[in-house]
């Protein structure tokens, strides 16, 4: 089992910026594919960024790419998001999840384990 805890979101303007961070405890976490992904009211839950377990291979959603930032940090148990020049659009729940160290998943059904999520909501 992974347990999995976000903090840091909040209300942003247009243009501003957040540090989410998600906690990880239980099963040994750098040997985890982590990632985020977000829902907004009435939208299906998408994949946002996701990092390997060494955090050589990251990838992100077209929708995010220059403007965000995955990192993680292996001693702290803990995986970040940098998100810079936020839009209304990004407006959403977000969510930390883990997946196997297989690849960089992109799908909600390939992370076994998820995050109760932290709200971001950006003003225009």
């Amino acid at each position: 089992q992974v347990q999995l805890v976000e903090s840091g979101g909040g209300l942003v303007q247009a243009g501003g910026s957040l540090r989410l961070s998600c906690a990880a405890s239980g099963r040994t976490f750098s040997s985890n594919v982590m990632g985020w992904f977000r829902q907004a009211p009435g939208k299906e839950r998408e994949f946002v960024a996701a990092i390997s377990w060494g955090g050589g291979r990251i990838g992100y959603a077209d929708s995010v790419k220059g403007r965000f930032t995955i990192s993680r940090d292996n001693g702290k148990n803990t995986v970040y998001l940098q998100m810079n020049n936020l839009k209304s659009e990004d407006t959403a729940i977000y969510y930390c999840a883990a997946a196997p160290p297989r690849g960089l998943p992109r799908l909600v059904y390939e992370y076994d384990y998820w995050g109760q999520g932290t709200q971001v909501t950006v003003s225009s």
